[in-house]
């Protein structure tokens, strides 16, 4: 507990000698030298050029001109641990960076769409469609409202929880659906695409069941029933889920299982509908069976080790502490923290990306890495207060 707290302590101080800007795995694209290139417009360019940045070793990112970024979706993250913070101590300090951080997301949302939205400070090109910078998703906007929420609860700053509310509103109108025979849908990823990821479906049904927990919006809890429903069927007999139906979104992964456990339990806590439950035991079973070594490391895949990624054993915590299964697997956790932060922790406090069999990528992204094992590692410190407290 010491060497974690320590941990905690060096990456807080880090974080907020950056001012909580940083790089990103994916923003080479805010490279001013390839925004000066014909070759900007191209999608085989912009993919080949992200993926050189997200897959080196070598930050070339001061060389491209790649700017330090306030990320969205990183400030979320950050508001959740600092709201954390205060449920631990009530300190002024807590409470200012709660406000700073509340009001910059609120200053930085999209007001293009049915309701409050954000994006990612970068362009992005994936496989399957284009993002551009700004350009809102279901996945930045679930954590970024739900933030917001919490920072609500604490505060009580009405515009807070407007805000956030609001934001469910662009879930069930802006967000593209596929549905399949049975009536039930999965949510798109953006505005703009009509992939079936179930991660993102489900981001979007856990933030309207919680805003329908406050406004007993029933519009909003047959739409998250209907996508929780869509996934759910698409759960393998094992308990895994693949990232989503296109034939080269077919991998199974650490990280986006823990989202899809955390969103099913939330929906049961907001909606009192229990009837997925054995969808959360089953993978619950795999995911803590599946992705942990003895010796405390983070598998990426189902079937692989490599590489060990920054955000899975952030995200374990999390997952723990959703399905109210912390205090049973504690001896995991700590097993996991303890690995990440001897391998994983620059003595300067941040966190590196990702281990990989033949090296360590040291670059310290701040919404990857240090957003994450922030939240993470305040989320732990909360736990552990409580179960001190026999609570």
């Amino acid at each position: 507990m010491d060497t974690i707290e320590s941990s905690f302590l060096r990456l807080k101080k880090y974080c907020e000698e950056e001012c909580f800007r940083g790089w990103d795995p994916f923003d080479g694209l805010n490279s001013r030298i390839f925004q000066g290139l014909p070759l900007r417009n191209s999608r085989l360019a912009r993919l080949v050029w992200i993926q050189l940045f997200k897959k080196s070793p070598v930050n070339f990112r001061k060389l491209a001109l790649v700017p330090k970024d306030y990320n969205n979706k990183g400030l979320g993250l950050f508001l959740l641990g600092y709201c954390n913070l205060y449920k631990i101590e009530q300190k002024e300090e807590y409470l200012n960076k709660i406000n700073f951080l509340a009001l910059k997301l609120i200053e930085n949302k999209n007001s293009k769409f049915a309701g409050a939205c954000w994006g990612y400070n970068f362009d992005w090109q994936a496989r399957a469609f284009f993002q551009p910078k700004n350009y809102p998703t279901v996945v930045a906007t679930n954590f970024i409202a739900n933030a917001l929420l919490n920072a609500y609860e604490i505060t009580q700053n009405e515009v807070y929880k407007t805000t956030a509310c609001s934001a469910a509103e662009f879930v069930y109108s802006d967000l593209n659906r596929t549905t399949d025979d049975d009536g039930d849908f999965c949510f798109s990823y953006s505005p703009l695409d009509n992939t079936q990821i179930f991660n993102a479906s489900l981001l979007g049904s856990q933030l309207l069941a919680r805003v329908y927990s406050m406004d007993k919006n029933e519009v909003y809890k047959e739409a998250a029933l209907k996508s929780v429903r869509y996934c759910c069927k698409r759960q393998q007999e094992n308990g895994a889920w693949a990232y989503g139906t296109l034939p080269f979104h077919q991998w199974i992964d650490n990280f986006h299982t823990g989202y899809n456990l955390v969103c099913l339990a939330d929906f049961a806590n907001y909606t009192d509908i229990e009837s997925f439950n054995v969808n959360i035991e089953k993978g619950f079973t795999y995911y803590i069976s599946t992705f942990f070594t003895d010796n405390g490391e983070s598998k990426y895949y189902n079937n692989k080790l490599y590489p060990i990624d920054i955000h899975a054993p952030a995200q374990l915590v999390i997952t723990l502490s959703k399905l109210s299964k912390f205090k049973e697997n504690l001896n995991l956790v700590s097993n996991v923290l303890s690995w990440t932060v001897k391998n994983m922790q620059h003595s300067d406090g941040y966190f590196y990306y990702q281990y990989k069999p033949r090296y360590l990528c040291r670059i310290p992204y701040i919404r990857w890495a240090q957003a994450w094992m922030f939240y993470a590692l305040s989320e732990y410190k909360k736990l552990n207060k409580t179960n001190k407290n026999g609570l």
